[in-house]
C-alpha cells in the first residue's frame, strides 16, 4: 500500500508540474510586445489609411473641415465671385445722359450734297462703348424726317472720359430756286439707345420738295465724320 501511495503522489506531482509549464507559455505568449504591432500591421492597414489621409490634408492646405489654412470654403464659388461682374471685362455702352451732343455745318464748297457732323463727347466720367448707327431725325416744316442709313461698314470705338466721336448727315442742297421745305430742328438718338436729344440744325436752311417716296437724308455710323479728343 505504501507503494501505491508514492505512485499517486508521484503522478499529482507530474500533472501539477505540466499545468505549470502550460500556464507559464500562455502566459510568455500574452505578454511578449511583438505580437501586437505585428497583429495590427496585417490587418488591412487602417492606420495606414489615416496617415494618408493626413498626408493629403497636409499638401492641399485643408483641415478636416475642408477649408483653407486661411479659412476659406474650397468649392469654386470665391472663384467665380473674385471674377467681378463686369460681364468678362466688356465695357459697358454709352448712355444718353453721359453723352454731350453738338452738330456743326461740315460742307465743303462744291459738293452736290451738304453735310452736317454730330459729334457725341463722353461727359460720364468712365470708359462706354458705342458703335453703329445713331437715329437721326429732321424735323421740317412737313412733319419729322428720319434719315437713312449709308450702309458703310460699322466700326467699334471705346471712349474714354472726355473723348468723342463723330458721324456725318448728308442731305440735298435746294437749288431748286423755289421755298422749298424749311428744317427747325435735329433729333439724335445714340446707338444702342432709347433716349432723344433735341438740338439745333446747322445746316441749309430748306431741303428740296421731293416726289420720292424715300428720305433724301443719309446718316453714317459713328467714326464717319472723324473723330477728335
Amino acid at each position: 500500500m505504501r507503494v501505491h501511495k508514492l505512485t499517486f503522489a508521484a503522478l499529482a506531482v507530474a500533472a501539477s508540474l505540466s499545468l505549470t509549464a502550460c500556464n507559464d507559455g500562455d502566459d510568455a505568449a500574452q505578454s511578449d510586445p511583438s505580437s501586437a504591432p505585428s497583429e495590427a500591421s496585417s490587418d488591412g492597414g487602417s492606420g495606414s489609411g489615416g496617415t494618408d489621409q493626413g498626408g493629403s490634408d497636409e499638401g492641399s492646405g485643408k483641415d478636416s473641415s475642408g477649408k483653407d489654412s486661411g479659412g476659406n470654403s474650397s468649392g469654386g464659388q470665391g472663384t467665380s465671385a473674385g471674377t467681378g461682374s463686369n460681364e468678362g471685362g466688356k465695357t459697358d455702352k454709352c448712355r444718353t445722359d453721359e453723352l454731350d451732343i453738338t452738330a456743326s455745318d461740315s460742307t465743303i464748297d462744291g459738293d452736290t450734297d451738304g453735310t452736317v457732323a454730330v459729334t457725341m463727347k463722353n461727359g460720364g466720367g468712365r470708359d462706354c462703348a458705342i458703335s453703329g448707327y445713331a437715329g437721326v431725325d429732321l424735323k421740317t416744316s412737313e412733319g419729322d424726317l428720319s434719315a437713312k442709313r449709308s450702309g458703310e461698314p460699322v466700326v467699334p470705338v471705346t471712349l474714354k472720359d472726355g473723348e468723342s466721336v463723330s458721324f456725318g448727315i448728308s442731305y440735298p442742297m435746294n437749288e431748286s430756286g423755289g421755298s422749298g421745305v424749311s428744317v427747325t430742328g435735329l433729333v439724335v438718338t445714340p446707338p444702342d439707345e432709347t433716349k432723344s436729344l433735341s438740338i439745333e440744325w446747322p445746316g441749309a436752311k430748306t431741303l428740296p420738295v421731293t416726289d420720292g417716296t424715300g428720305s433724301p437724308v443719309k446718316v453714317g455710323p459713328m467714326g464717319s465724320a472723324g473723330q477728335g479728343g
